[in-house]
């Protein structure tokens, strides 16, 4: 595809989210301008404007553009996500374009892998329960020691990282530093070892899960993925195990989820996503015994725009100087 130059680019930067810290913000938009200013950079509020800009733009910045949309986007030549997520643009009219699609990847990996953290700590430690009586002024060391799920720690533990990826590979470093022993999955079983005792493959996730006392979920969304740990893989783990999903609601049978909650099968679990996001009051996901809830937060950092910035920035360093793209989303693979 032929590439444009600064001043024959117009790049349009469009994302409305109900949670105002998702919608890009100024930093980006005005470190553009400056580097380029020959450059057209339209920022605009919300969707209700994007269709009058949409036919003359080369470089749509976004979370989503529909099908519908696409087909007046007539110069589009390149498309770059500002979620690392891509399932919403999986469709088959950009999937058969010759439109190149980036994503943010590595963006949300620090303050993620961090975020994972603190969920493996608290499942260990029940900080939830100890805020719990905090907040009813009550001294609850022996209520605390006497749950079933008793305080534990995670040095010696195994870890099983389910979507071994960026986010997992900054999470290994981590639960390293707390003497853990991690294991990573892939789909294909490869990967870099350099943070893990080894790395298996999607097939012989079953065989993986019955090992692990921590499970992290933090694989893409793809079709393959859809309830990639259900009742069947929950009931492979040994009783007692913890499990932490950061990865997308769709990836995990909540169901089952609460099922094994209530049974004791498994002693914890922290969900930073949801099936259905904001998550209703009338879930059960809200009353499941010892489940960690935080509200889709992992990824938040007030360095997230600036990291946001960098990465577009080096990105529209590489198109106007002719040289190889990186980050660059396979739409079949879904990721």
């Amino acid at each position: 595809m032929k590439r444009t130059k600064p001043g024959e680019t117009k790049l349009t930067i469009c994302v409305w989210h109900p949670f105002a810290f998702w919608r890009p913000q100024p930093v980006m938009t005005e470190t553009i301008r400056k580097r380029w200013p020959e450059m057209n950079v339209m920022h605009l509020p919300n969707y209700d404007v994007l269709p009058p800009e949409l036919p003359d733009t080369d470089i749509f910045v976004g979370y989503s553009l529909r099908s519908d949309q696409l087909q007046y986007a007539r110069k589009l030549k390149w498309l770059h996500s500002t979620a690392a997520g891509v399932a919403q643009l999986t469709y088959p009219e950009l999937r058969d374009s010759e439109i190149l699609v980036t994503n943010p990847r590595g963006v949300f990996s620090v303050p993620m892998a961090e975020h994972t953290m603190g969920m493996l700590i608290s499942l260990a430690r029940n900080f939830p329960d100890s805020v719990r009586y905090q907040d009813k002024a009550t001294w609850g060391q022996q209520a605390l020691w006497a749950m079933p799920q008793q305080l534990t720690e995670l040095n010696g533990k195994i870890l099983l990282i389910v979507g071994y990826g960026s986010i997992g590979r900054e999470l290994a470093r981590r639960a390293r530093a707390f003497d853990m022993r991690v294991w990573g999955v892939t789909r294909s079983g490869k990967g870099d070892t350099s943070q893990v005792e080894k790395i298996v493959s999607a097939p012989e996730l079953g065989e993986a899960l019955p090992h692990a006392d921590y499970v992290v979920i933090a694989a893409p969304e793809t079709p393959e993925t859809k309830h990639l740990i259900g009742a069947a893989e929950i009931a492979r783990m040994k009783r007692g195990t913890r499990l932490v999903n950061v990865g997308r609601g769709s990836l995990l049978d909540e169901t089952a989820l609460v099922a094994a909650l209530e049974n004791g099968h498994l002693s914890g679990a922290a969900l930073d996503v949801t099936s259905v996001e904001p998550l209703p009051e009338k879930s059960p996901l809200w009353r499941a015994p010892n489940l960690f809830i935080t509200p889709h937060t992992s990824a938040v950092s007030d360095r997230l725009w600036q990291r946001e910035t960098d990465l577009l920035v080096d990105l529209l360093e590489k198109w106007f100087s002719g040289r190889e793209m990186t980050n660059v989303v396979d739409l079949v693979r879904g990721y």
